[in-house]
């Protein structure tokens, strides 16, 4: 085949832990189809080091949420923008992948394409949910959009934008059928009493924010019901540690604090009270019951209402076109609000079954073998050196 570049030099940004992770899905599935001396290199994080990806700037540089709190963060952010332009104007990679984290990569997307270098967003922004004119943007920077959601596709034909369903990475490698005994043991949890996992976030922002009330959510759900126990799995050790005074308030609250494994928490879970995201995705293909809830400075709240066309903010909701679990946010996410809702999620067996199957068939929607998909379209832009024609 003939190729763009010898070796072939693939330039990806990831700005999330989420987008690490995607990015990482998607390197699995070129390491399979392009030679070993394939360079990969950008901005990134650990899960895409493991495939030899070469971070010019690690990924915390460009994890930071919300309009107000980005403020201090946006020299620096466009500082690197501008580094990384340069570098990848003077050395043409093959293709440029940019992995969500769209405020960063469509501008820089559009002044890569424009200058000749092809360009691939994989995970469509949420210009169905929010800022579709957001849609014009892409039309400017995208060669090809690789999308994890079925409904995607036909709003970027319309718009003439190339675009390929590549299914979820998540429902490729979280099981149809969860082992919640074996997850227990892993866990140090007992076989049997009920469980609630609780995620409040993998930000120190997201944990100042919300984890207080979610620990006062535990507390007034075990004073409610004693035979409960509860797992908190932190992201790194530094949001463990900014748990544990939390956790110390409440010194007969039986909960374990865990590095990590956020998957193995929530399959070892009957219930999951959890922040807004992609973990939220996570927990309805785990097929576990779930509040949701998410608390934002009152200014980046308002402008992210106002700038919202659904009820939800939920993937599960959103994938399910209505309300299937509840979302507890901002001033309404209090703790007696969030208990008396998660009781409800964690004891009404009828509802857990509806959910169960609800989450199954998104489940199988969702799984199509995404890292080979996406990789296919990739080698296929980077032999031609344009964007293939659009597939389905």
């Amino acid at each position: 085949m003939t190729l763009y570049s010898n070796p072939i030099q693939i330039a990806m940004v990831a700005g999330e832990p989420s987008g690490d992770f995607l990015a990482a899905s998607l390197l699995t599935g070129l390491d399979a189809l392009l030679p070993p001396n394939t360079k990969y290199y950008g901005i990134g994080g650990p899960q895409m080091a493991v495939h030899g990806f070469d971070a010019h700037w690690p990924i915390n540089k460009l994890s930071v949420r919300g309009y107000i709190e980005a403020l201090s963060h946006i020299p620096e952010i466009l500082h690197i923008r501008h580094k990384l332009k340069q570098r990848l104007l003077e050395k043409l990679p093959s293709v440029f992948i940019g992995v969500d984290a769209p405020d960063f990569n469509l501008s820089l997307e559009t002044r890569l394409r424009h200058s000749g270098i092809p360009t691939i967003h994989f995970v469509c922004p949420s210009i169905w949910a929010w800022r579709g004119r957001r849609i014009k943007q892409i039309v400017k920077a995208v060669d090809h959009m690789l999308c994890v959601f079925p409904f995607e596709t036909a709003i970027l034909d319309k718009a003439g934008i190339a675009a390929t369903y590549v299914g979820h990475p998540l429902a490729d490698i979280i099981p149809l059928n969860p082992d919640c005994l074996s997850a227990r043991r892993a866990s140090g949890l007992p076989d049997s009493g009920p469980v609630v996992a609780v995620l409040p976030g993998s930000r120190l922002s997201e944990i100042d924010l919300i984890a207080p009330t979610f620990f006062e959510t535990m507390d007034l759900m075990h004073k409610r019901e004693s035979t409960l126990r509860f797992i908190v799995p932190a992201p790194n050790p530094a949001i463990r540690k900014r748990l544990q005074p939390l956790s110390d308030r409440y010194p007969r609250l039986p909960v374990t604090l865990t590095v990590g494994n956020a998957q193995l928490a929530i399959t070892a879970a009957d219930a999951v009270l959890t922040k807004s995201g992609t973990v939220t995705l996570e927990t309805a293909l785990l097929k576990k019951p779930m509040v949701i809830s998410y608390k934002a400075p009152w200014l980046t709240g308002q402008i992210m209402q106002w700038q919202s066309y659904l009820p939800y903010v939920g993937l599960p909701n959103i994938l399910a076109g209505r309300f299937i679990v509840p979302e507890l946010l901002q001033q309404f996410a209090t703790s007696e609000a969030l208990a008396d809702a998660m009781l409800i999620q964690l004891n009404n067996e009828t509802n857990r079954c509806i959910l169960v199957e609800l989450f199954t068939e998104m489940h199988e929607r969702l799984r199509r073998n995404s890292a080979a998909r996406s990789a296919e379209v990739v080698v296929d832009i980077i032999e031609s050196g344009v964007s293939p024609k659009r597939t389905r």
